[in-house]
């Protein structure tokens, strides 16, 4: 399988000004420190090879949801972190486009590397503003537009999207291998192909399910997904939080299965829950049958039994896709399910393992930093969701044809 765009290496980028779309969107402590670096990690590649390749590398991105300029969540630390990670100096600048910018920019050495501010901080970023973009490019003289951000592609914003009309653009290494380990995992699976699914939404999942009905061997549903599923199906819900106004997406999503002939092992739900009587951390576990759920029963993990079922039916897949946190996992007591699951795939090698979705991705790095037991772990989140269901990526489309 090969990607249908041009890469860096595949464009004369030596001794070139080239401007790199990261994503370095990391989450924060309370203290606002960086939590996980695995995304800074993640672009080291791309920033390395066109150092080798004697350019001016001027990299750029967001990071939250500031409303204006919010000193919170300036990429201040983020350059430091990067600059460590490097083993060599990060020059920040704190703006991104502009005459104060463009003569900063001007002074530094060819073979620099620097960091602009986060793009949000200016409004035009997500309006994908043609004159935000052609600002970008004025301030930085750049040559080349490079994307290696994947977990902004499925956005179509001015770093992204309308950037691309003013330079060449290609795609970095880490876009590239996000692109085709997550498309070789649909496409052309290591069989059986099981596919875990947890976090909050249904909706939020419901074309990855709808293409999983026709790439997987089996699904496997946590999390709060699960306890919409149960309610759905008649099981004492009332004191859990379940999605509202998805009963026709369930009975449509059951439908497909039947229509495609996949049997009633198709989808897995619970057998049990992990219960308590509050959503705290100093509550007790009770794993209790998704029959027999009493009055308060609040749900956060899946149960015993089911945790020992669905591991039972992963230690057996070539490939697992796994897709957001079965249980509330930033409750210890009821992390448990998800990381039987991690622990499961992490200890079978021959598992293809491919796990995205933020918090997902937290989960495994707070528990196994290096991310290094597992075969790919997806920088994105809602990007990640969207190529899996077969949809074309703004920000990916934009790129030059290889």
């Amino acid at each position: 399988m090969t990607f249908y765009k041009k890469t860096v290496r595949d464009v004369p980028l030596d001794h070139k000004i080239v401007l790199v779309r990261v994503d370095y969107n990391v989450p924060l402590d309370e203290k606002g420190k960086i939590a996980d670096d695995y995304r800074i990690r993640a672009s080291l590649d791309t920033i390395k090879y066109l150092s080798s390749r004697g350019s001016k590398v001027i990299l750029i991105s967001h990071l939250g949801r500031p409303k204006g300029v919010d000193k919170k969540l300036s990429l201040r630390p983020v350059a430091a972190r990067l600059a460590e990670l490097l083993r060599r100096k990060v020059t920040f600048i704190s703006g991104s486009s502009g005459p104060v910018v463009a003569a900063q920019i001007f002074r530094l050495p060819k073979n620099s590397v620097i960091l602009l501010e986060n793009l949000r901080f200016d409004p035009r970023e997500e309006e994908n503003s043609l004159e935000f973009a052609r600002d970008l490019v004025a301030c930085t003289n750049a040559r080349y537009f490079v994307e290696d951000g994947f977990g902004v592609v499925h956005r179509k914003h001015a770093s992204t999207d309308a950037i691309t009309h003013f330079l060449p653009s290609v795609a970095g290494f880490l876009l590239e291998r996000e692109y085709l380990t997550l498309t070789k995992a649909m496409q052309r699976p290591k069989r059986p192909l099981v596919a875990v699914l947890g976090g909050v939404k249904v909706k939020d999942k419901i074309e990855i399910i709808d293409r999983l009905i026709d790439k997987a061997d089996r699904i496997l549903i946590g999390g709060n997904m699960a306890n919409t599923f149960l309610a759905n199906l008649g099981c004492n819900m009332q004191a859990t939080h379940v999605e509202e106004g998805v009963s026709d997406i369930i009975k449509g999503i059951y439908k497909k299965v039947k229509e495609k002939n996949k049997g009633h092992d198709f989808i897995y739900l619970p057998a049990d829950l992990a219960v308590a009587k509050t959503e705290s951390k100093n509550a007790s576990r009770n794993s209790v049958g998704v029959n027999d759920l009493k009055q308060g029963d609040i749900a956060l993990d899946i149960g015993d039994r089911t945790i020992d079922i669905y591991c039972d039916v992963i230690k057996n897949a070539g490939t697992v896709i796994w897709n957001g946190t079965v249980g509330k996992a930033e409750l210890e007591k009821f992390s448990y399910g998800s990381a039987r699951i991690a622990l499961e795939l992490a200890k079978n090698k021959q598992i293809d393992s491919i796990l995205g979705g933020g918090d997902t991705t937290d989960f495994i790095l707070h528990w196994e930093p290096s991310g290094k037991n597992f075969t790919h772990i997806s920088t994105g989140g809602g990007a990640s969701l969207e190529l899996m269901s077969g949809k074309k990526l703004p920000g990916i489309e934009a790129l030059l044809d290889a």
